[in-house]
């Protein structure tokens, strides 16, 4: 299965989470930056809040692309400790990268919410979407630091991702919605016609437009 867009993933996506339309307690949380657009899709066809939580992959020094862990927003790390080792990866570089990481969540928060901090998911119903999982430590990340964030239920939902990472997943999240599941996995752009690069700028003006239409909502607009 190809998309032409994020957009239009996302809007394909909505049809797995129907279920969740106008519920009181939900909220659509987008991984940023990419996933973010899927999330605004979702968010507006479901009448839901959008939000975001962000989560920092931690790339290997000689391929930045690889993911070998990842930092999710409390700071605390993930790490993918057989690829360090094959790779020779230094304790050091680790320890460095993992602060660098909490320092970008820490911006990238401030940047998307005008806070350092995530947003307050206690005891509600949490769907966080991303643009597709390859590795999965970026949103294994996620859903861990939601879940010890006492989400009372969580639901994870992505249009592709590869099948070697859905047990992983399924242990962390009470729900996993994806489109699709090819056997041969590559990278998750080689999924979509578009994958351009999402911009913070881009980022702020979805949730504003999440925003607008949540208030708009509310006033009987």
């Amino acid at each position: 299965m190809f998309y032409e867009n994020r957009k239009d993933a996302g809007q394909r996506l909505v049809s797995l989470l129907e279920e969740y339309r106008d519920e009181e307690n939900a909220i659509v949380l987008g991984l940023p930056r990419g996933g973010v657009v899927l999330a605004l899709e979702v968010a507006l066809a479901l009448n839901l809040p959008l939000d975001v939580w962000v989560t920092r992959k931690i790339g290997a020094p000689m391929n930045p692309e690889l993911a070998i862990g990842s930092v999710d927003s409390d700071g605390n790390m993930l790490l993918d400790e057989n690829t360090a080792k094959l790779y020779e990866i230094s304790d050091r570089y680790i320890r460095e990268e993992v602060e660098a990481q909490k320092e970008e969540i820490k911006r990238r928060y401030k940047r998307y919410r005008g806070t350092e901090e995530a947003p307050d998911i206690k005891n509600k119903t949490v769907l966080v979407v991303d643009d597709g999982i390859a590795t999965g430590y970026t949103m294994l990340a996620a859903l861990k630091s939601i879940k010890n964030n006492e989400a009372s239920k969580i639901v994870c939902a992505v249009p592709v991702a590869s099948p070697r990472v859905i047990s992983r997943l399924e242990a962390l999240a009470d729900e996993v919605r994806v489109l699709s599941t090819p056997s041969y996995f590559g990278a998750v752009g080689e999924f979509y016609r578009n994958f351009s690069q999402v911009t913070d700028d881009e980022v702020i003006e979805y949730l504003q437009r999440a925003r607008k239409a949540d208030e708009g909502e509310s006033s009987g607009v």
